[in-house]
């Protein structure tokens, strides 16, 4: 069993940064990928990020280019660097894993049928 906890929420202006961390119970190294989501009110949780255990990631094509997974096995720790915030990025974000060394994707993505363990989300707000 792996319990994740996630930090680093809050309240920005468009166009600021914040940084999400996941706390990790547990060793998590390569064998488990990882990944982020989110889901705004009223919508459908959707993945933002993953990363594999071999440290490959993928992006949904709203965040390219302004997010950055990564993830640090010796601190069993996820981290959500996001720049750029837009308000359209408001929303309850979630770190999410998988045991196996290579997410299980749908549509090139880490898919949350596929999600074993869950974190209670942290929120981020963006104003415009």
């Amino acid at each position: 069993q792996v319990t994740l906890v996630e930090n680093g929420g809050g309240s920005v202006q468009s166009g600021g940064s914040l940084r999400l961390s996941c706390a990790a119970s547990k060793y998590t190294d390569s064998r488990y990928c990882l990944g982020w989501f989110r889901q705004a009110p009223g919508k459908e949780r959707e993945t933002v990020a993953h990363i594999n255990g071999d440290g490959s990631t993928k992006y949904a094509d709203a965040v390219k280019g302004r997010f950055t997974i990564s993830r640090d096995n010796t601190k069993n720790t996820l981290y959500l660097q996001m720049n750029n915030l837009k308000a359209e990025d408001t929303a309850m974000y979630f770190c999410a894993a998988e045991s196996a060394a290579s997410c299980t994707v749908i549509g090139g993505l880490f898919s949350a049928a596929y999600v074993e363990y869950w974190g209670q989300g942290t929120q981020v707000t963006v104003s415009s």
